[in-house]
């Protein structure tokens, strides 16, 4: 017989067992797009209503390249986060399997979509 007490049990565990690991990492997530997205809106925004050839020239540095590669990721992995929490607290079974893989599918898709336009711009 094991005496575990109800703390030592809970310890670091939401009710899905991956509670806190889940919560530090949307919290992780968002500071990093605090300070990724004002960076991304001035460069977006300097390219914004020029030519082609001056946005590709713009994005073709390595400084906004980056910054808009790390926006990408990161801004898809916390979308993806959070659309997973929203969907486990609205969906279940088979429902909530297929809604999280297909907008998973889609986050992903979303983020390799900009990655390709990019790498095409930069190089």
């Amino acid at each position: 017989m094991r005496y575990i007490t109800d703390r030592k049990r809970a310890d670091g565990k939401g009710a899905s067992g991956t509670g806190t690991e889940h919560h530090w990492s949307m919290q992780i997530s968002s500071v990093g797009l605090a300070f990724l997205l004002p960076v991304w809106l001035y460069i977006f925004g300097s390219a914004l209503g020029g030519t082609r050839d001056e946005v590709v020239e713009t994005f073709s540095h390595p400084f906004p390249a980056i910054v808009t590669a790390l926006l990408l990721v990161v801004g898809m992995r916390h979308f993806i986060g959070g659309a997973t929490m929203m969907l486990g607290d609205y969906t279940s079974g088979s429902t909530r399997k297929m809604a999280v893989i297909g907008m998973t599918a889609i986050a992903w898709m979303v983020a390799a979509t900009g990655l390709f336009a990019l790498a095409r711009m930069a190089l």
